[in-house]
């Protein structure tokens, strides 16, 4: 048998970071999950680099940003000759393999083996490692029926960027229990993986490619569009229960894999230019000395590109994003036109926005649901937040002469990243047609 690792990535359609049992929600029953993040290291500030699917998977399996790799907008496509993890990873001796949801292109730059069944592929050829990845549907709407037996709409804990209305929880809980459907199936993944003989030298990873869809969530640059969950568990490596608070983003993923399949991440040929030491590598950069205990800052930055333009009622709305973990600023770039997608549209139970006019309605009278309605569709220029006192970002600070070198700071990091990845703000936003599928 390989003494390199097998590899286990579960991939999930649109889930909240905070919205797990191992991360302080009581609501939820996510008993796999939970027993995953004992076993092994959680991540507390862990990224997407786009709260969009396509955009955030393909960032995930190449290890380089949307923009640089040609996949920013939805149902998008990578530049030609675009390198990805079953590139690397199988010139590494992997079998790499792909169940559930692809949403990704071209096919010769995601060339997985498609995997019917998952069990088969753990056990099959031990002498050769395995990287399989589990992309699971759910907890992409349409959510289905809730379970009144676990999820009480009227005893939910709602967080404060919502508008509580009896809608606002019943879509909580439909989604909290398609959130149960997942952790069933991720268990049922675990348990195969037991059964196939090779869990003890496995890495195996849980995370989701961006935020739910509520407003302020999935489409959009806030912490709750961005900020994912992220487990590992590695029983040879990590120890168990133990949580890491740096700053890492999925363009860091495969090359911690590739460092940890005894490979070389710095010289990999991405096969897109313009990285950022100016050659063809990747974005991100291996964090497998924090799997291995030492103490070191991972990532000073982390980075979120919006492109609404080809999405469901979508107009052109490009959203850039800059943190320090601290405080987060953000530039939106088609701020003087009103902000629209599938959730401000006409009342749709397969887009799960049928609280949208409920929203609208108490924003009449209530300055709390007013403040959070309009955020939503109308946003400034600037955005500037301090996550530590302002985890939901309500209170934008951008004029705080307080916080006027902090805001200074990471507008210039943004706009460097930007010019590093290529990425030209409106003129790209207006190009997203182009890449699409």
């Amino acid at each position: 048998m390989s003494p390199r690792p097998d590899i286990l990535l579960i991939i999930s359609d649109d889930h909240r970071w905070c919205d797990i049992g191992a991360c302080g929600n009581s609501d939820v029953r996510t008993p796999n999950l939970d027993r995953l993040a004992a076993e092994g290291m959680r991540f507390e500030r862990y990224y997407t680099p786009s709260p969009i699917c396509a955009p955030a998977r393909m960032a995930l399996y190449s290890g380089v940003f949307p923009v640089r790799n040609g996949g920013w907008p939805n149902h998008s496509k990578c530049y030609p000759g675009t390198r990805s993890v079953v590139h690397h990873l199988g010139a590494l001796g992997y079998r790499v393999g792909l169940s559930g949801k692809r949403h990704f292109g071209p096919a010769d730059v995601f060339p997985f083996e498609d995997v019917a069944d998952i069990e088969e592929f753990m056990s099959r050829d031990p002498t050769h490692p395995f990287c399989l990845v589990i992309a699971t549907r759910e907890p992409h709407a349409p959510w289905g029926q809730m379970d009144r037996e676990c999820f009480d709409p009227e005893r939910l804990t709602l967080a404060p960027n919502l508008v509580d209305t009896p809608e606002t929880r019943r879509a909580l809980a439909r989604y909290y229990t398609c959130l149960s459907r997942l952790d069933a199936k991720i268990g049922e993944a675990l348990r195969r993986l037991d059964r196939s003989g090779r869990p003890g030298n496995t890495i195996t990873i849980y995370t989701s490619d961006h935020g739910a869809q509520f407003p302020g969530g999935k489409w959009t640059c806030y912490e709750p569009g961005l900020r994912v969950p992220f487990i590992l568990r590695w029983p040879t490596t990590v120890k168990g229960g133990t949580v890491s608070s740096e700053l890492v983003q999925h363009v860091d993923v495969l090359p911690t894999l590739i460092a940890a399949a005894d490979g070389i991440p710095k010289a990999i040929d991405t096969g897109r230019p313009n990285a950022p030491d100016g050659g063809c590598g990747f974005d991100g950069e291996s964090f497998l000395p924090l799997l291995r205990g030492a103490r070191c800052e991972h990532r000073r930055f982390v980075y979120g590109v919006s492109t609404q333009h080809g999405t469901i009622n979508g107009i052109p709305y490009a959203v850039r994003s800059v943190s320090d973990g601290r405080c987060k600023y953000i530039l939106n770039l088609c701020h003087e036109s009103e902000y629209s997608n599938a959730l401000t549209g006409p009342a749709d139970p397969h887009h799960e926005n049928l609280y949208w006019q409920d929203w609208l309605r108490e924003a009449e009278d209530d300055a709390q649901a007013a403040l959070l309605v309009g955020r939503y569709l109308h946003r400034p220029p600037e955005e500037l937040y301090d996550l530590q006192d302002d985890p939901w970002e309500l209170d934008n600070r951008v004029d705080d002469a307080a916080l006027a070198d902090v805001r200074a700071s990471l507008a210039r990091q943004l706009m460097a990243w930007m010019k590093q990845q290529g990425d030209l703000g409106v003129e790209t936003e207006l190009a997203a047609l182009s890449r699409q599928c």
